[in-house]
């Protein structure tokens, strides 16, 4: 399975990570609060991905995200903290003015 993908930059970053977990953390609270005819649990579960979705943005402003498109192979491991000079294509870092 592993020539799949082949040699590609998946874009696996903390940012990436921690957002991930904390939407489908979010996600789970829905889906439970929906089994269980829990109404204020809904509006938990999406107030978690709201913040899954903040929560990501600011570690990509932080470094901790990658910028558009392909990173150079040495940077695909997920621990590599950007320097964060501003991402020319990236919407967030233009939403904050680095570009």
């Amino acid at each position: 399975m592993s020539g799949v993908h082949d040699d590609v930059d998946l874009g696996h970053t903390v940012a990436g990570w921690t957002g991930c977990a904390i939407g489908l953390t979010g996600s789970a609270v829905i889906g439970v609060a929906m089994c269980a005819g829990w109404r204020p649990g809904l509006w938990l579960g999406a107030a978690v991905v709201l913040v899954g979705g903040l929560v990501t943005w600011a570690l990509h402003l932080a470094g901790w995200g990658k910028p558009s498109g392909p990173r150079p192979a040495e940077q695909w491991d997920w621990r590599i903290k950007d320097p964060m000079t501003g991402h020319g294509g990236c919407l967030a870092c233009r939403l904050v003015g680095r570009v």
